[in-house]
This record gives C-alpha cells, sequence and structure tokens, in this order.
C-alpha cells in the first residue's frame, strides 16, 4: 500500500518548515516512518561538478546512487508527476508530508499567518484544505489550529490519515 501524501502548504514566510520542523518529531515519536519532501523550481542540483558522482551522470549515466553505511541519494532524470515521484521514492514510509505542491490534487493542510504578514490564505475555496494552522481570526470549515498545537495537528493527522 502506497501511504497518503499530505500537502503543507501557505505563502513564503509562512511558517510552513518550521510547522514541519515540529511536526514531524510528534510523529516520529509514535512510531510513525516519515517522508518528507520539498518543493523546488526545476534546474537545482544537488551533485556539485568535478564530483565522482556528478562525473558518472556527466559521462551518460541515467541515474546515479550515492550511498554511505547510513545515507542514500539518488540523482535521476525523472518526467513523472510530482505525486508519482513522491509514492515511486518514498513508497517504504507510513505517510509522506510535502511542502509546497498546492496546485496538486492532495490533502491540503494551509499555515496562515496574521493579516499583518499575508493578506488572504491561499486554500479558501480548495475542496482538498483539511486543516488550517493559524494566528488569524480565519475560520475555515476544516479543523483550526494555532501554530503551536502540533500535538492536536498530529493527533488530526494520526486519526485521519494513518489510522484508517
Amino acid at each position: 500500500m502506497k501511504p497518503e501524501i499530505i500537502t503543507i502548504v501557505g505563502k513564503s514566510n509562512s511558517g510552513k518548515t518550521t510547522l514541519l520542523e515540529k511536526l514531524i518529531p510528534h510523529l516520529k515519536q509514535k512510531g510513525y516512518k516519515i517522508g518528507s519532501v520539498k518543493h523546488t523550481h526545476d534546474g537545482f542540483e544537488i551533485d556539485k561538478e568535478g564530483k565522482d558522482s556528478w562525473r558518472h551522470r556527466n559521462a551518460g549515466a541515467d541515474a546515479t546512487l550515492v550511498i554511505s553505511q547510513n545515507k542514500v541519494a539518488i540523482i535521476k532524470d525523472d518526467k513523472n508527476d510530482y505525486i508519482e515521484k513522491m509514492k515511486s521514492y518514498l513508497s517504504d514510509m507510513d505517510i509522506i508530508l510535502a511542502e509546497g505542491f498546492k496546485k496538486q490534487d492532495l490533502p491540503k493542510i494551509e499555515v496562515f499567518r496574521n493579516e499583518s504578514v499575508h493578506e488572504n490564505p491561499l486554500c479558501m475555496d480548495d475542496e482538498n484544505l483539511v486543516a488550517f494552522i493559524t494566528d488569524s481570526d480565519y475560520k475555515p470549515a476544516v479543523p483550526v489550529y494555532g501554530l503551536e498545537d502540533i500535538g492536536d495537528l498530529a493527533g488530526f493527522i494520526e486519526s485521519n490519515f494513518l489510522k484508517k
């Protein structure tokens, strides 16, 4: 069974990464294997020019696996859509928490900071919105949590996505 994917969305500097830094340990404490994904723009490279793995790819390898005793990284061209990539590469996880991907047809948890930081939420009319994290007065028709309600949010995720 492929793991469920939940996206953490919000405008720049809304606290998405900070939320994940707090949420992941709560779910790990409960014994779950957590995969995380960060959306980025095309053209990023983690493989530095001149390094052996870069030289392998530059020579024409379609995929290069960099491994050590405790870590693995793969550099591979992959034209599949975002969702298929996440499910394929993180299939051994219990859940995947993906930062970004606001346009994907996936369950979304929006992080929205008060109106002095951002004018309006992104997902008020999105049928995929499943929870809302905020310090504002917005109250969409989904569970709403404060910025520090991490235990409650972890419980929500566990009840609705992990113990189905």
